[in-house]
């Protein structure tokens, strides 16, 4: 069967949108579902900024959530996921408690606080825009908006030589099967375009007329660095129409990583946080280690279109001019 691309709004019923303060660098992305979706999430990278992670947990008791906040502000910018909240219950959107109805969302946060201004964070009223846009005008685009308002990448010598990046997204279909994903991508390494293997952004060199390399720059002293520029965390989501639990969902955002793995070196370090969700919005009955397969790829394309996508910004120069 042949692969071929789709919009991101075509793969089922779930609403994205996104607000940004562009002044201050710094952004939100939602993902809702009215009734409610599966969802899994895998954390590898080694300093997550996240709320309600442990919903997603196999043996927690929650079978799907309403919401995915992806946002700038590290663990300042958790609080978007308030608002979020204030307009789900608004529009009686939550799981029925019978008392009230509790709108279930996580989130994931990147660390943009350099870029812009550092005391100017994703808060509840940011959050509220952000689901308002997707229920009423499903506002996504890829680029500087979002959660990829403040994204960088190579930023292992400072912010001096790094380059602007943003958030993407890429969807297929295979026959009746849709999967695609979001990313917004903030890494402390380089990106790769993952079918060439050529170097497409990150650590520039000191006069920025070329690239370094991220891994041999760490190579170049065994000692260790005490403060990796700590300024990153790549978050996205994986989103299909396939049918699947919270276990086998956990699985297939873990497959989804080998996309960050293709396109980021180098990835998961301990100065990154970085976390995918995968979520389930439809029927169709698929095998998991397929749907893993695909998320990877899917991933991979969307991080190489964050990069793309991105405009030069707040002084750093971004690929799109």
């Amino acid at each position: 069967m042949q692969k071929t691309e789709i919009p991101l709004t075509d793969i089922g019923p779930i609403y994205i949108g996104q607000t940004e303060n562009v002044q201050a660098a710094t952004g939100c992305t939602v993902l809702i579902s009215k009734e409610g979706m599966p969802a899994g999430l895998d954390v590898r990278g080694g300093g997550p900024a996240s709320r309600e992670s442990e919903l997603l947990h196999p043996l927690a008791a929650a079978s799907f959530v309403h919401a995915i906040v992806l946002a700038g502000g590290s663990a300042y910018g958790l609080g978007a996921a308030d608002g979020v909240m204030k307009y789900l219950e608004e529009h009686d959107i939550g799981y029925d408690t019978g008392i009230v109805k509790v709108p279930l969302v996580v989130q994931s946060d990147l660390y943009d606080l350099t870029v812009g201004d550092a005391h100017i964070r994703p808060d509840a009223a940011m959050g509220y825009e952000a689901a308002r846009q997707a229920l009423e005008s499903q506002n996504y685009r890829d680029g500087n908006y979002g959660a990829g308002c403040g994204a960088s990448v190579g930023k292992i010598a400072g912010m001096d030589t790094c380059m602007k990046s943003g958030i993407g997204s890429y969807a297929i279909s295979l026959g009746e099967l849709k999967i695609g994903a979001v990313v917004a991508v903030n890494a402390l390494g380089d990106i790769y375009d993952w079918k060439t293997g050529q170097k497409i952004a990150g650590l520039l060199t000191e006069d920025k007329q070329g690239f370094r390399d991220t891994t041999e720059y760490m190579q170049s002293s065994i000692a260790a660095k005490e403060n990796k520029f700590t300024d990153n965390t790549t978050i996205g989501v994986v989103i299909t129409n396939a049918s699947f639990a919270k276990s086998q969902l956990c699985k297939i955002a873990g497959m989804a990583h080998d996309g960050f793995a293709r396109s980021i070196r180098p990835v998961h370090t301990s100065a990154d946080g970085d976390s995918i969700y995968a979520v389930s919005v439809g029927t169709l009955e698929s095998d998991t280690d397929l749907v893993g397969i695909l998320a990877a790829e899917v991933m991979s394309e969307a991080i190489k279109r964050a990069v793309y996508s991105a405009e030069s910004a707040y002084g750093y120069p971004g690929l799109k001019s």
